[in-house]
């Protein structure tokens, strides 16, 4: 017989009652909303708070448990809102405060947690305390809250040490002094526009905690910490002695990455989350070297989660996922804390493109590549993640299998990166274009008035109203994905799997009475019927007791 996925039932009153749920982040599927690109109530072209607030339904009916924001602080968008220049207001573009508020509130209705983004590594150029300290000049406190260091070379010329900046060129800026004389340099592994804090200064630590506390009474249930890895830098400052540092980024400890002194400051962030009620939590965004230093961050008196990026830069290839899904598990076992499951977000290429394309481009790619293929391993790697034991991630749009926009013309570009020489590939923006939500009209739903980043003409037949109702589409998988993962008691939260003989390039493993089996392979493969299938991402045929999986699928079975 063939089996393949049906709809999603209608949300029910454990939906609603989600948010009392004990350890609710162990098993958690949080959802990745890129403000500007979700939707626009204003029809400026820009998504704002309230056009989020407006679609809270549908993340309901999709059956996620949490929505996590991307920054919407007042900031001059000099890398799209992550130069912050006030962290207790929200940019006008966004909305105001009270905006905020009543998303926050109107999540809470239903059944859905609100975390925010956190940048604490660097703030705006345009930041109270940056503009002082530019205008009080060198040996001011203000500086000191920052990396401000005279300059190397005869006349302080040459950057204070050999650091580069993650969106390529140095690290360091050179400021004219209130005298008009060039002057010192300061620091900032992002854009300039982006000064690094210097978190050995006691203002720092303190200007955060309170805006913890800012946040925490406004009701959010938690922070996704922006660049987790980064804040504490090594003593002296000391060259790196490499002048190809960003192909050493995840494979070593860098003396402005994953230094231990930044646990230090978690210890005390966490004592403040423990003071409020209704479990709220820390996401460590933490690219380190290995899963192994990942878990430190996520040590029962520092954080809850930690983005597992070495999952997301996997190929779909049965045997490096087993890999890296059994370092993992081993990894946070000890530490008692969740493994992390993601496969897109806001700064790297849709995975529907990714595995569209061959292996080994990396996670930044302006390939098309094959578009069925990648849209059937897409589909494949989501049902194998939603069966992973831990907490997964969706990245907006995801649910609609939607691919990265690998042709946006120059001219409408606005990552940072895009413009500086020798960093990263400068492509977020194809992650980036607003999602679909109906098959004709302005923006496709997005809003009535364009959109920021063009759309593809056939981005309408991808939209939400196009998938709804239909049993074969994106849209619809992950809805019974969801719903099913919420009523399997043998999915979700967990700290191992077991593992079953399987072909080769196939993953097959057991939870309790649950099974998932995952065809990596070009071909059809033949594996026992292990019971009765919840759902697959293709078609699949049983006879006599065996299953045909055809290539490129994931199914999930339940002896129950």
């Amino acid at each position: 017989m063939s089996q393949q996925h049906s709809a999603a039932p209608a949300p029910t009153s454990a939906t609603a009652t989600a948010t009392r749920r004990r350890d609710w982040w162990r098993d958690a599927v949080i959802y990745q909303v890129y403000p500007r690109s979700f939707a626009d109530s204003n029809g400026d072209g820009m998504g704002d708070l309230e056009g989020v607030r407006a679609r809270l339904p549908y993340l309901r009916d999709l059956g996620v448990d949490a929505v996590w924001l991307s920054p919407f602080y007042a900031s001059p968008q000099a890398d799209a809102g992550y130069d912050v220049a006030d962290y207790r207001a929200v940019d006008p573009m966004f909305g105001t405060l009270l905006d905020a508020d009543a998303l926050i509130r109107d999540a809470h209705g239903l059944g859905l947690r609100i975390i925010v983004d956190l940048v604490p590594n660097h703030s705006s150029d345009q930041h109270e305390w940056f503009k002082r300290a530019l205008a009080e000049g060198p040996g001011s406190p203000s500086r000191d809250r920052y990396h401000f260091r005279p300059g190397k070379g005869e006349n302080g010329e040459l950057p204070p040490n050999d650091w580069e900046s993650i969106f390529g060129g140095p690290a360091w800026t050179r400021v004219t002094e209130p005298d008009g004389t060039p002057g010192e340099w300061y620091l900032h592994l992002f854009a300039p526009e982006q000064p690094d804090f210097n978190w050995e200064h006691p203002a720092v630590g303190d200007e955060f905690r309170s805006i913890l506390r800012f946040w925490l009474d406004m009701g959010v249930d938690g922070f996704r910490i922006d660049v987790a890895h980064g804040m504490v830098k090594a003593e002296g400052l000391p060259d790196l002695g490499d002048h190809e540092q960003l192909k050493l980024l995840g494979n070593d400890v860098m003396p402005f990455f994953d230094q231990d002194g930044v646990h230090d400051i978690y210890r005390q962030w966490r004592l403040i989350l423990d003071e409020y009620s209704g479990e709220r939590i820390f996401v460590a965004e933490a690219w380190t070297p290995t899963v192994e230093r990942t878990a430190n961050y996520v040590r029962p008196d520092e954080l809850h989660q930690a983005f597992n990026f070495q999952y997301l830069g996997t190929h779909w290839d049965a045997e490096e996922l087993r890999t890296v899904i059994d370092r993992t598990l081993d990894a946070m076992r000890p530490v008692g804390a969740p493994a992390t499951w993601v496969l897109s977000n806001h700064d790297v290429t849709r995975h529907a493109t990714r595995f569209a394309n061959p292996a080994g481009l990396g996670t930044q790619i302006r390939l098309a590549g094959d578009r069925e293929l990648g849209l059937r391993r897409a589909r494949a790697a989501t049902l194998l993640m939603l069966a992973l034991p831990g907490s997964a991630y969706v990245y907006q749009g995801e649910e609609l299998g939607l691919p990265d926009v690998v042709d946006l013309p120059d001219e409408v570009r606005q990552d940072p990166a895009y413009f500086r020489g020798a960093g990263q590939d400068g492509f977020r923006d194809g992650c980036r274009v607003p999602i679909p939500w109906t098959r004709t009209g302005s923006s496709y739903g997005f809003g009535d008035g364009g959109s920021w980043l063009p759309q593809p003409a056939g981005w309408g037949e991808l939209s939400i109203e196009a998938q709804t109702g239909d049993p074969g589409s994106t849209l619809e998988l992950y809805r019974a994905a969801l719903s099913a993962r919420r009523e399997q008691a043998d999915l979700g939260a967990g700290d191992a799997v077991e593992w079953l003989r399987a072909p080769e390039g196939v993953l097959a493993f057991r939870r309790g009475e649950f099974v998932c089996v995952a065809n990596t392979t070009g071909e059809s493969v033949t594996v026992p019927a292990y019971g009765r299938v919840l759902l697959a991402s293709g078609e699949v045929t049983e006879a006599n007791g065996e299953a045909q999986v055809p290539a490129d699928t994931t199914v999930w079975w339940t002896r129950a």
